[in-house]
C-alpha cells in the first residue's frame, strides 16, 4: 500500500495499534504503552520503519518530563528519607548491575542485547533509552523486549507472595507504620487556650513571639465578645480566648505560654470567614510568606497549607508553591481580595506553558556535552538522555526563574510524557524489529535465563537487605523494591492488599532515585563493556 511507504503513517498505525493491544487485560495483567514497542517489533520485522528524527525528539520529551516529575520528590527524598531507603536502593541496583554484566560477560551476550535485558527486567524506559542514545544499536531493544514480561509478571508474583514466604501479617505492619508515621509526620489539629498569664497581659502577639516560640499559628481571638482574626499587631489581654492552629507537641508550648486549652469554639461573626484557596498566581510562586505579608496588608493568617496531599504547619520561612492549598482565616472581604492575589483559578494552572519545556529541552542538551573524568580511567558524558533527566530534576526543584515557572501541572506532565513515550517506542521498535529473530535464534535461551535471574535478584537483595539487616517495615520495604524496579504493577499488588500508605511513600521516595540510578548504571555498563 502506498500509506504505508510514510514514516508518519506508519507512526500513527503503530501507536494506534499498540495502545488498543496495551489495553487487553489477561489475568489481571496488561502490556500498557509496552503494547507500542511489541506491535513496532513486528512491523519492523516485515521491513517497516519510522523516521529517526521522531525518536530523539520522543526522547527528548519523556525524558525530560521524567525529570521534571521527579524533581521534587529526588531532593526530598535524600533530606527527609534519606540514608536508609537510598542506601537500600542503591545496594539492590548495583547488585543487579554487576550480575548484569557478569552474565553477558560469561555467557557471551553481546553487551547492548545485555543492557537491554538489565533495563528490561527492571521495566526502565528511561535506561533503555540511555543505552539506544550511547550505542545506536537495534539489539538494546531486542533485549529489554525479552526481559520486560519477566519484570512485570516476575515482580507482580513474587511481591503478591513475599508476606506469605517471610510469615508476615500485613495488617499489623500497617499499625506499626501509623504509629511510625503519627511521631513522624503529627496531625495538625487546632485548639482554642483561655489567656492566664499576666506576663504577657497587654503585648502584641509579635512582642511575644508566638509564632516562633510555639511553631503555631493564632486563627481567632475572642475579647469581650468580639471575634476578630490577629495580625501581628494585635494585643493580647488576661481572659481572652484565643484559637491555636499546630501539632500536639507545639501546642503543648501555647499551654506553657497562655495557659490550659478550654473547650470552647470561638464563634465566626458575620465578617469572619475562613476559605481553603489554590495557589495558581505565578508572581507569588517562590515567595516567602512574610514577603507577601498577608497580615499586615490584608488582616488574614495562613493556617495550614496542602501540598502533595500532606498538611504543614506555615511559619514565615514558608515558600508559595504552585498548586499549593492553603486555608486562610480573615474576613470576608479581604478574604476575597487575597483569593485574588494567590490565584484560586484552577484553569489557569492547568494551562501549559511550551517555553519552559524547550529551554529545558535545549540546556539538557548542552550539559550532556559535557565530558565527565570517572576514576581516572575513562570519561563519559550525560548524552542527551542523562542531560534532559538533570535539568529537569534541577529546574523542577528550583521552581521559578524570573518570569519562567519551571513546573507543569499533573496532567500537561502526563500527556507530553506519554507523547514522548510513544514517539521513542514506536521508532525503537522498528528498528530493532529487523533484527528480531536472528538475534533470538543465536542465543536462544541464555536470553530468558538471564532476564529471569536479572528480575528476581533485585527482588531477593532488597529481602535480605531491608527485612532480615535493617528489620523495616514489611510494606515499606515492598515499597522500595516496586520503586526501585520503578514496578508500578508491582506496587498496585501491595495496594490491592494493604490500604496503607507505607509502600506508596517508599515507592514515591526512591522512584526518582531509581530513574537516575538506572540511567547512570546502563551506561556505566555500556563504557565497562568496551574494557573488558
Amino acid at each position: 500500500m502506498d500509506l504505508l511507504s510514510h514514516g508518519y503513517i506508519i507512526l500513527i498505525l503503530i501507536v494506534a495499534a499498540g495502545i488498543i493491544l496495551g489495553r487487553i487485560k489477561l489475568f489481571g495483567f496488561s502490556l500498557d504503552v509496552s503494547g507500542v514497542l511489541f506491535i513496532a517489533l513486528v512491523l519492523g520485522h516485515f521491513g517497516y520503519y519510522v523516521p529517526d528524527d521522531f525518536l530523539e525528539l520522543g526522547l527528548l520529551l519523556f525524558i525530560f518530563t521524567i525529570g521534571m516529575q521527579a524533581g521534587p520528590g529526588f531532593f526530598d527524598a535524600f533530606r527527609k528519607h534519606g540514608r536508609q531507603l537510598i542506601l537500600i536502593s542503591f545496594i539492590i541496583m548495583t547488585t543487579t548491575a554487576i550480575a548484569a554484566f557478569f552474565l553477558n560477560h560469561f555467557l557471551e551476550i553481546d553487551p547492548d542485547l545485555g543492557i537491554g535485558i538489565f533495563t528490561g527486567a527492571l521495566t526502565s524506559t528511561p535506561g533503555l533509552a540511555a543505552v539506544i542514545e550511547s550505542s545506536q544499536s537495534p539489539l538494546a531493544p531486542i533485549g529489554y523486549g525479552v526481559a520486560y514480561p519477566f519484570g512485570i509478571i516476575g515482580v507482580i508474583l513474587i511481591i503478591g507472595l513475599l508476606p506469605r514466604i517471610l510469615k508476615i501479617d500485613l495488617k499489623k505492619e500497617e499499625d506499626n507504620f501509623i504509629k511510625s508515621v503519627k511521631e513522624d509526620f503529627p496531625d495538625v489539629i487546632g485548639r482554642t487556650f483561655k489567656v492566664v498569664n499576666p506576663n504577657i497581659d497587654g503585648k502584641t502577639l509579635e512582642e511575644i513571639e508566638l509564632s516562633k516560640i510555639t511553631g503555631c499559628v493564632a486563627t481567632r481571638i475572642l475579647h469581650k465578645d468580639n471575634a476578630y482574626s490577629p495580625n501581628a499587631a494585635s494585643i493580647v489581654y488576661k481572659g481572652d480566648l484565643i484559637r491555636m492552629v499546630g501539632t500536639e507537641k507545639n501546642l503543648k508550648k501555647v499551654v506553657l505560654l497562655f495557659g490550659a486549652p478550654v473547650d470552647v469554639d470561638i464563634p465566626l461573626s458575620k465578617e469572619y470567614d475562613i476559605r481553603w484557596i489554590l495557589i495558581s498566581n505565578k508572581k507569588i510562586v517562590n515567595k516567602h510568606y512574610r514577603e507577601v505579608n498577608l497580615s499586615s496588608f490584608y488582616n488574614a493568617r495562613i493556617a495550614k497549607i496542602k501540598r502533595s496531599g500532606v498538611e504543614i504547619t506555615p511559619d514565615a520561612n514558608s515558600c508559595f508553591k504552585l498548586g499549593d492549598r492553603v486555608l486562610v482565616a480573615g474576613e470576608k472581604n479581604n478574604l476575597d481580595n487575597v483569593s485574588q492575589l494567590l490565584g484560586n483559578d484552577s484553569k489557569k494552572l492547568s494551562e501549559t506553558d511550551l517555553l519552559p519545556i524547550f529551554l529545558g529541552i535545549l540546556g539538557g542538551i548542552l550539559i550532556g556535552k559535557i565530558q565527565i573524568p570517572l576514576f581516572g580511567l575513562f570519561t563519559i558524558n550525560l548524552g542527551n538522555t542523562g542531560g534532559a533527566l538533570i535539568t529537569g530534576l534541577i529546574l523542577s526543584k528550583i521552581g521559578k526563574t524570573g518570569p519562567v515557572i519551571w513546573s507543569l501541572s499533573g496532567s500537561a506532565n502526563q500527556l507530553i510524557k506519554q507523547l514522548g513515550l510513544l514517539l521513542f517506542l514506536a521508532t525503537i521498535g522498528t528498528q530493532a524489529g529487523a533484527e528480531l529473530i536472528d538475534t533470538i535464534q543465536q542465543y536462544g535461551i541464555k536470553l530468558i535465563w538471564v532476564a529471569v535471574i536479572l528480575t528476581i535478584l533485585p527482588i531477593l537483595t532488597g529481602v535480605i537487605v531491608g527485612h532480615y539487616i535493617y528489620k523495616i517495615n514489611l510494606l515499606t520495604l515492598m515499597g522500595i523494591i516496586t520503586g526501585t524496579m520503578t514496578s508500578t504493577p508491582g506496587l498496585g499488588i501491595i495496594q490491592a492488599k494493604s490500604s496503607s500508605n507505607a509502600a506508596p511513600i517508599a515507592y514515591a521516595s526512591v522512584y526518582p532515585i531509581a530513574l537516575v540510578l538506572v540511567i547512570i548504571f546502563s551506561q556505566l555498563l555500556l563504557t565497562l563493556s568496551n574494557y573488558f
